[in-house]
């Protein structure tokens, strides 16, 4: 399927998801990324904050668990037409952006991009590792300047069931899905 077809697609199904579904889905991909990921004290993570009006996965409850544990935690924010990294701890100030987004006050960027996971929004992602976002091209960049160490993970409450058929030259796949159900790699042994 297309890029658009898909996007539509999985819009309309995540709509069709009540709050408490949403949530408990949330729950149980947070709990896969633990048990599979094993994340611990000193580690830097790049996460997104959801933007609750497009029932995006609650990373709130990532952010939380990395925050006490003492994992450090990065988000994105855009400033102009470029995504910066903000390095955030437990008493960071927030305002909401015209996205409809919680970002931090400050737009000092930490200039860090080496990241242990880089937990990232999609709408799809199919069994290639091919992901869909909002079509802005901001995680594309983003991924281009990422070292191949920092695990590039997704994070769904759909499985992925079709192929993207058109995918760009400048499309960066991820290296792992999570959904409630089950933990994807596309590393293809390479680990």
């Amino acid at each position: 399927m297309l890029k658009a077809e898909l996007r539509k697609k999985y819009m309309q199904k995540r709509k069709a998801l009540s709050r408490d579904e949403a949530f408990l889905l949330s729950e149980k991909i947070f709990t896969r990324f633990l048990i599979f990921f094993k994340p611990y004290a000193g580690q830097k993570v790049h996460i997104f904050i959801p933007i609750e009006k497009f029932k995006e996965i609650d990373t709130q409850i990532f952010i939380q668990y990395f925050l006490e544990q003492n994992i450090r935690v990065y988000v994105p924010k855009v400033v102009g037409n470029e995504l910066i990294n903000i390095e955030i701890f437990k008493d960071t100030v927030f305002d909401t952006s015209a996205w409809g987004i919680q970002e931090p006050v400050s737009n000092e960027d930490s200039g860090e991009n080496r990241f242990d996971f880089v937990i990232t929004p999609l709408l799809y992602c199919d069994k290639r590792g091919n992901r869909i976002g909002y079509g802005k091209g901001f995680y594309d960049g983003f991924f281009q300047n990422l070292p191949k160490e920092s695990k590039k993970i997704g994070v769904n409450y759909f499985d992925p069931d079709e192929y993207i058929d058109d995918v760009w030259e400048n499309d960066i796949p991820l290296d792992y899905l999570v959904t409630p159900t089950e933990v994807l790699s596309f590393l293809s042994g390479l680990e």
